[in-house]
């Protein structure tokens, strides 16, 4: 059952290490389901899944640190700190239970990150097309990178305003990407997908996402299926038509089945 009116019961900032992040919070009796996302995206990002699960759930969303309108600023936007701020939320709103935590491109990294280190507080988890580990970063890679944000600086701070864009520098920006790349590694990520204890149900979208080539992106998301085989938690819940950048707003059905499927167990 759906409840496309599911709206947040309560909204408001949460202090965390040096700076506050915007959160949602919908409040009521149903599983709880924490959100993570995307490397420089909003919380927007998952109105449709929110809708789709409806409140038989608890949505507790937040805008990462300089994401959004109202997130503030930090020293440090270091993925140890995205992994502490998810915490901090959970003890913010009061959470103690076991939720289940998804999340969405570098949210997905967060998400199987902190299932792997709190496998009594987690129900499961649902990464969407992230956290495949593969050693995609190269020097040459590296340098793509950077020369990537420099070239997007003017668009991003015109977009700054809008929270469309984070409130981050081009330099900021690439090196948050290259430490993703490197947490990326096999020997970092592997042994936390093979060492996930709870139920975890992928949702891989096809083809490219931006700033990637070819078939890059294919590449990585097939490196997960040893994972897969030899770990019977993980799964593969499905593979969509969407891309990368789309696959929350067109195949938002197939995340909520996940969801689903990890609640019930």
């Amino acid at each position: 059952m759906t409840n496309n009116d599911t709206k947040a019961l309560w909204t408001g900032m949460v202090p965390v290490d040096d700076t506050a992040l915007y959160v949602t919070d919908t409040g009521g009796d149903g599983v709880p389901v924490i959100y993570c996302n995307g490397q420089f995206a909003t919380l927007g990002y998952w109105k449709h899944v929110v809708a789709e699960l409806g409140d038989g759930f608890r949505h507790i969303n937040f805008d990462e640190r300089a994401r959004g309108k109202k997130s503030k600023t930090s020293a440090d936007y270091s993925f140890e700190a995205c992994v502490r701020d998810v915490d901090a939320v959970l003890a913010a709103r009061g959470v103690t239970g076991p939720v289940i935590i998804a999340g969405w491109s570098y949210g997905a990294f967060v998400a199987t990150t902190w299932a792997f280190r709190n496998p009594d507080r987690c129900i499961g988890v649902v990464p969407v097309d992230g956290a495949e580990p593969h050693d995609w970063l190269t020097d040459a890679m590296e340098a793509r990178i950077r020369k990537l944000f420099k070239r997007l600086s003017p668009v991003t701070a015109l977009l700054r305003p809008t929270g469309l864009t984070p409130k981050l520098s081009a330099a900021q920006q690439a090196e948050c990407n290259i430490e993703l790349g490197k947490i990326s590694r096999e020997a970092n990520l592997g042994p936390v997908i093979d060492g996930l204890a709870v139920p975890t149900r992928y949702v891989l979208a096809s083809g490219a996402s931006f700033g990637s080539k070819g078939d890059e992106q294919e590449k990585i998301r097939a490196a997960l299926d040893k994972y897969v085989a030899r770990n019977p938690n993980v799964e593969i819940s499905a593979k969509v038509a969407s891309n990368h950048d789309l696959i929350l707003k067109k195949d938002f059905k197939a995340v909520a089945d996940a969801v689903r499927d990890v609640a019930a167990r």
